[in-house]
């Protein structure tokens, strides 16, 4: 993707408006879950989509007890305890 600068300033709450150009580029709908990352001097939004909790994994997600896990952290898990080879 083409890097795109478009200065907003932050209000007294501490809010950006997102441009709705980059909102729809990204498909970044109203209500949708906005991921907040620093990384050294960088503020990273990125849309939320749910990780595994133990590799960041966010492919093959199966629920278990309201947590994200992959299908290869659960093979990985049962190869540990000798359930599997």
């Amino acid at each position: 993707m083409k890097r795109v600068g478009i200065p907003r300033r932050i209000d007294e709450l501490g809010r950006v408006v997102i441009p709705a150009e980059l909102r729809r580029v990204l498909d970044i709908s109203e209500h949708d879950l906005i991921e907040i990352i620093a990384e050294e001097d960088r503020i990273i939004l990125q849309k939320y989509s749910d990780r595994d909790i133990f590799t960041g994994e966010r492919e093959n997600l199966i629920d278990y007890c309201g947590k994200k896990v992959s299908r290869q952290s659960i093979i990985e898990m049962a190869k540990l305890i000798g359930l599997t080879e």
